[in-house]
């Protein structure tokens, strides 16, 4: 069962090769051809323009906070300077850009997340072993991949809120009060960076907050279970106890705490990033640009009437209907397509397709993942439910043990993944508008972080059947990116071959 280890130079070292290796190929697929569609692909048509405008300091409306479009305008600012990366340009957008310039900071940004995702499982659990398999399952998820190769805005909403909770345990992990109080200044500021991303960066946050109201409910109950056992309660844990989970730190933040490091530092951080924007567009307000947003989406409709890949939040955990963000055909020998095209696809063509679909094992193993993860964090508050009413014989009352084992490394993990997991799903239960499938990638995450979980517990099993099927799934999954690698990065395949990875009707 993993449990905290101490860490050996062997083992650290294979580590960080192993995750090095991890990002370079995750870099290079996201750098690799960022120029092959010289045109604006999918939500490209208005980020680019926006980044545009405010480089051009053209006014205009935004249905979403800020930051990543002047991110995007960032990246084109510094690409159009770079010596390389020129060989096609367009004016698609207002301005003679290069599709380099409007694309490289994405990539390079989508590179990192599953550095962070590495980071953060290595937090949680000090194993060298389960960090890996997360960062590496991160890195084989096609909408990642995708979502990373153009200036769309979901790598920097998912990137900022995970940089907010690696913060947020980097603080609950720290032995000094100075170094733990600007680890919790930088998490507010990164969690209010990813709800000026778009506002469900928020849910970041939500998590946040969940698990602090968790953790607080636990210690309730440890304190019963304490009482029913004949024991004094425990004391509250140090922040440098060893041994111990960050998580179970979390009650030593009050509620100011919270307030002012995890309400008005984003909040705070949320206005100033308006500032530019309302430099390019004097004549609107602050407030009055809120309110705007948010009629712009109570407006938005659903159903295929208002755009053909609307989907369900129950359809996203099985990924039942992706986003097509380019789809062209051509005939063999014509250059890559660059706008539309009135072709149909028959033998002999060719078709360039970008699905933003995820890995679909990785994505089905992830769902059935979190799932088990909290089936066994309800089977074990049964249990102590359960156990309150069963007589405590007099040896267990002079040496107690738990009946819920909540200081267990795998235990503060479930909560952890659940909590957030819910926090990133549950808001978009009751969300009437239309929305797609990569407003699951936050929750994605999380399932992700499990299915390595079981995976690492089997890998290290000492039962040679689960060891087989723990190294049979990170087969599964490697296969399954490099089956449909040829759909995340464009690369031309015949109709047939087309076909052959569609296989769900709902994918086309």
């Amino acid at each position: 069962m993993p449990s905290f280890e101490k860490p050996t130079r062997h083992s650290a070292a294979w580590f960080k090769i192993g995750i090095l290796v991890v990002w370079l190929v995750s870099l290079a697929l996201r750098f690799w051809g960022l120029e092959r569609f010289n045109t604006l692909v999918f939500d490209e048509v208005y980020y680019v323009k926006f980044a545009h405008h405010y480089l051009s300091q053209t006014p205009f409306f935004d249905g979403h906070p800020p930051l990543s479009k002047y991110l995007i305008a960032l990246g084109i600012w510094l690409g159009e300077r770079m010596p390389f990366g020129h060989s096609a340009v367009n004016g698609l957008s207002g301005g003679i850009y290069s599709p380099w310039s409007y694309r490289w900071l994405n990539a390079l940004t989508g590179s990192l997340i599953p550095l962070v995702v590495t980071e953060i499982a290595y937090q949680l659990t000090r194993r060298y072993s389960y960090a890996f398999i997360a960062g590496l399952f991160m890195a084989l998820d096609g909408l990642f991949l995708v979502e990373s190769r153009y200036a769309l805005n979901n790598v920097y909403l998912i990137i900022f809120g995970l940089l907010g909770i690696w913060c947020l345990l980097l603080a609950l992990n720290s032995p000094r009060s100075l170094q733990r109080e600007l680890w919790l200044v930088l998490s507010g500021v990164l969690f209010g960076a990813s709800a000026s991303v778009k506002w469900n960066g928020l849910w970041f946050l939500l998590g946040a907050y969940g698990m602090w109201v968790s953790v607080w409910i636990i210690q309730w109950v440890q304190g019963l279970q304490s009482a029913q056992l004949d024991s004094a309660p425990e004391p509250e844990p140090e922040v440098t106890a060893p041994g111990k989970s960050p998580l179970e730190r979390l009650t030593t933040l009050k509620p100011w705490h919270m307030l002012l490091y995890l309400a008005v530092l984003p909040a705070v951080f949320y206005r100033l990033s308006w500032i530019p924007h309302l430099q390019v567009n004097p004549k609107d307000t602050f407030w009055g640009l809120q309110q705007q947003i948010l009629s712009y989406h109570q407006r938005v409709g659903n159903g295929p009437n208002v755009h053909p890949y609307c989907s369900d939040w129950f359809t996203w955990l099985w990924m039942l209907r992706p986003v097509a963000y380019f789809y062209q055909v051509t005939n063999p020998g014509d250059p890559l397509p660059t706008g539309k095209s009135e072709l149909t696809a028959v033998p002999g063509s060719i078709i360039y397709d970008v699905h933003a679909i995820g890995n679909p094992f990785l994505w089905w193993l992830s769902t059935v993942a979190i799932a088990v993860v909290a089936i066994v964090l309800i089977a074990s508050a049964l249990n102590w439910f359960k156990a309150r009413h069963v007589t405590i014989p007099a040896s267990a009352q002079s040496h107690p043990e738990p009946v819920l084992a909540l200081s267990s490394t795998e235990l503060w993990l479930g909560i952890f993944l659940v909590v957030n997991y819910a926090a990133q799903l549950m808001p978009w239960v009751p969300v009437t508008r239309c929305v797609f499938l990569y407003h699951y990638m936050g929750a994605s995450v999380f399932a992700t972080m499990a299915i390595a979980w079981l995976v690492d517990r089997w890998v290290g099993s000492s039962q040679a059947r689960l060891r087989m099927m723990g190294i049979g799934i990170m087969l599964l999954i490697g296969l399954g990116f490099l089956f449909w690698m040829p759909i995340y990065l464009g690369l031309p395949l015949s109709p047939a071959g087309f076909e052959l990875r569609m296989w769900l009707s709902s994918w086309r």
